[in-house]
């Protein structure tokens, strides 16, 4: 992923083929390690390619790709329909808000939090 998004970057400051130098001076100014063995097999891969038709079917290819959000809405309409009446999923879900309450709760931030 460090060798695409170096790559990108040189793109887009202007660099239409960067090579493996550039890529590598990219990483290096972050402290990131650049292996030539990855770097070669990408430029390979792009050369004489634009980079917005690299990106355009890469879109395509995700729009094919399941995103898993059709199995959560499936496992929650057999959970409600099963339940045999109206009543008891009200009942089950503040059971559910309250153990979400209490891992909130919890001290397991290791001693800091995200927004300290």
């Amino acid at each position: 992923m460090k060798v695409i998004t170096a790559y990108l970057l040189a793109v887009l400051s202007g660099n239409t083929s960067p090579s493996a130098n550039d890529l590598k001076n990219i990483l290096g100014s972050v402290g990131a390690d650049a292996e030539d063995d990855r770097i070669e097999p990408l430029l390979s891969e792009v050369k004489g390619k634009d980079i917005t038709e690299l990106i355009a079917s890469g879109r395509e290819k995700l729009a094919s790709v399941p995103s898993g959000a059709g199995g959560a809405i499936a496992v929650a309409t057999s959970a409600g329909s099963g339940s045999g009446g109206g009543a008891a999923p009200a009942v089950d879900e503040p059971k559910k808000d309250e153990k979400v309450e209490e891992k909130e709760e919890s001290d397991d931030d290791m001693g800091f939090s995200l927004f300290d």
